[in-house]
């Protein structure tokens, strides 16, 4: 097994090799005065299991001709195998025709990454289902769900669960664990949002809401009866964040005592991350897929849990062609 690094998402491509306990390969992606990227692999891949680490984040075109330049060059240098590992697939939420004479982005995507080389795709909490169904290769969907539930449980600090192995703030509930309430911030969301409300064995709650435009999103009702419960959100991606944080303010003028947010992917454009830190949300907890900006490293109310251990066991079992189904537990 071999893995490489493209630009953008070095801390968590580090943090699995380290989980692996392999070095990354030695390759250089870099770009000429004119911007074009140039691609170079220093060491011999032939025959090898090759997986490639790189988010599809902002800048997301740059980001994703990285992957196919570096994709083409292993396919050249006869890599016996090449995974895109894709914490973040951007294009995601472009998964269908949203008016007429509009693209299906996300299949014109997986079409050229598979025209670049690789053999197979490994992601994470795709935006809908369907886009496995994309490609003509395997693809792996990781869920964050099992992260998230473990996250919970220690920062709950209930008898009988091991600590997490890192630093995290308590999560100090009135009346006791049972009075938590998982929340789906729209409809679309649900399935994502039972699954981890039947991990912690918690109640379900669904903010009903009216998109008038893309970006703005008006909430109209708020499902169950969320009166001073600790209410968390959970969601895929986060983006302007104006979605959650009117989440956020629906749930509190409807009595709850606490909100919390936890999404996989911190897109978090433009003033997102002040709108969050002005909003309700006690604490937004993401996921390192996508590599943190300094102002969300400064963040006092949004704080990262590593996705490596999860990763780095995915790539083992797709290297030595065994269960990836059972990280789902």
């Amino acid at each position: 097994m071999k893995i490489v690094a493209c630009n953008s998402n070095l801390p968590l491509a580090e943090k699995v090799a380290a989980e692996l306990g392999l070095p990354l390969c030695n390759a250089t992606v870099r770009r000429f005065a004119d911007m074009e990227i140039f691609v170079e692999i220093h060491e011999n891949v032939r025959g090898e299991d090759v997986f490639v680490i790189q988010s599809t984040c902002s800048p997301t075109n740059d980001n994703l001709m990285e992957l196919l330049i570096m994709l083409d060059a292993l396919r050249r240098g006869s890599a016996r195998r090449i995974t895109a590992v894709m914490p973040y697939f951007g294009y995601a939420r472009q998964d269908r025709k949203s008016g007429p004479r509009t693209p299906i982005s996300a299949k014109l995507v997986a079409n050229i990454l598979v025209e670049a080389g690789a053999n197979r795709v490994l992601t994470m909490d795709l935006h809908a289902m369907q886009i496995q169904g994309f490609f003509d290769i395997p693809v792996d969907n990781l869920y964050a769900a099992p992260l998230f539930t473990r996250d919970i449980r220690g920062r709950m600090k209930i008898e009988g669960e091991p600590p997490l192995p890192y630093d995290a703030p308590p999560m100090d509930i009135p009346g006791g664990p049972h009075n938590l309430m998982i929340v789906s911030p729209d409809v679309g969301g649900v399935v994502r949002a039972r699954q981890l409300a039947q991990r912690l064995n918690v109640d379900l709650a669904i903010i009903d809401k009216r998109r008038e435009r893309a970006g703005v999103s008006e909430v109209m009702n708020v499902i169950g009866d969320v009166r001073g419960r600790y209410c968390i959100l959970v969601d895929d991606i986060v983006d302007s964040g104006g979605s959650l944080c009117n989440a956020a303010e629906a749930l509190m003028k409807h009595g709850a005592a606490a909100v919390e947010a936890y999404v996989t992917h911190g897109v978090l454009t433009g003033s997102a991350v002040s709108r969050v830190g002005q909003s309700p949300l006690g604490m937004l907890t993401l996921t390192d897929s996508i590599k943190a900006t300094e102002a969300v490293k400064d963040a006092a109310n949004i704080r990262q849990i590593s996705t490596a251990a999860l990763i780095s066991r995915a790539m083992q079992a797709i290297s030595d062609e065994s269960s990836v189904s059972s990280l789902f537990d």
